[in-house]
């Protein structure tokens, strides 16, 4: 699963840096006029418009996938809790997700995410990123809902999991999932609307757990009353409990 992440880098230029292999060279960053969110955590739940990257540009699109065929707006509300993640290996039959996965895959960039380790009942957190870049890409899918009531147009995405790797089995100990992440390698392939289907098969797996590092922080992540979205919800701290079981 994954339901929270951190995006700590809001400069249009670092993402045109980061992704000037991705994206077509017809897509302005300069006139695109983007205000990218600053989140240093963020739930899913809350539906909020994030950094997507596509093979034609950078968008804001919200979490939470609505199929094109839902019929109202009380039916959207209803599916997109259900949406935030799509199972990898179960994505190209669920009718949510079969179309999206086939031609509108795209790439969500984050600087990390969060996932609790339960430890004799209690649930200790951390903070997860990838070893080799600030901004790292979790491969995603999106669709565009309309609304046949008002007209209005919903950009909306999902979260691709797979089963944990030897890291995350240990952290996400219970339902052993983690987000799909691509490698820088492999980005442009993925946003291809036209990529060949075995290929895109053969990139939902997990990472390699060597490529990753994860830190236990604040039981303030735990709570969902708190303030999480502080830049010190970051920071390691220690639980010496842990020390016996790592």
């Amino acid at each position: 699963m994954c339901y929270n992440i951190a995006i700590m880098e809001t400069r249009q230029q670092k993402y045109a840096e980061r992704y000037k292999d991705v994206i077509g060279a017809a897509f302005n960053f300069e006139s695109s006029q983007l205000e990218l969110p600053l989140y240093y955590f963020v739930s899913g739940f809350a539906h909020p418009f994030l950094p997507i990257i596509k093979h034609d540009g950078l968008f804001l699109f919200e979490w939470g996938l609505i199929p094109s065929w839902i019929k109202d707006a009380k039916n959207a509300a209803g599916i997109r809790a259900k949406t935030l993640n799509a199972v990898g290996e179960t994505i190209f039959e669920k009718p949510s997700f079969r179309k999206s996965i086939v031609t509108n895959r795209c790439l969500l960039g984050i600087s990390g995410f969060y996932e609790w380790r339960d430890v004799n009942k209690k649930k200790y957190p951390y903070f997860i990123k990838t070893n080799s870049s600030e901004i790292f890409s979790l491969g995603c899918i999106y669709e565009t809902w309309v609304d046949k009531n008002t007209g209005e147009l919903h950009n909306t995405f999902s979260i691709i999991t797979t089963p944990a790797n030897s890291m995350m089995e240990k952290i996400h100990n219970i339902k052993k999932r983690m987000p799909l992440i691509i490698s820088k390698e492999d980005e442009r392939k993925w946003v291809d609307p036209v990529s060949d289907i075995s290929e895109i098969k053969s990139l939902i797996k997990p990472y390699d757990a060597s490529e990753m590092t994860a830190n236990t922080i604040s039981q303030a992540a735990n709570s969902a009353r708190a303030n999480r979205n502080v830049p010190e919800i970051v920071n390691h701290v220690s639980y010496p409990e842990l020390t016996f079981l790592d």
